[in-house]
């Protein structure tokens, strides 16, 4: 439980650091990868707090779904369709549903039993 919030933790202070500019063109691709990543995080986090992490599944995950958020991407582009909007909608509402679990775990972890 302790690795991906070091990782988080981690990549936050060195995004933070590095003097990155996304050039325009490719901000859609970074907004979805993004949102790739914090889907990967969150879903990894919510399999480890009910001992269900899976590493492959983690990595594997991870890198499909970016790779399938880049080609929705890719595609929209070619075909003058913002289909980038597919991949955030399918994203956020993932990440709110993870983050939703996970609040509701740690409140009933931290309720006082009546």
């Amino acid at each position: 439980m302790i690795f991906p919030i070091l990782g988080l933790f981690i990549g936050l202070t060195l995004g933070f650091l590095a003097p990155v500019l996304v050039p325009f063109a490719l901000a859609k691709y970074f907004s979805v990868a993004i949102l790739a990543a914090l889907d990967a995080v969150f879903g990894g986090l919510r399999s480890a707090v009910y001992d269900k992490f899976d590493n492959e599944v983690f990595v594997t995950g991870f890198f499909s779904n970016a790779l399938m958020a880049a080609f929705l991407v890719f595609l929209g582009d070619k075909l003058g369709i913002d289909l980038y909007y597919v991949a955030l909608l399918a994203f956020g509402f993932r990440i709110f549903k993870n983050l939703a679990l996970l609040r509701r775990w740690i409140l009933k972890k931290h309720q006082p039993d009546a």
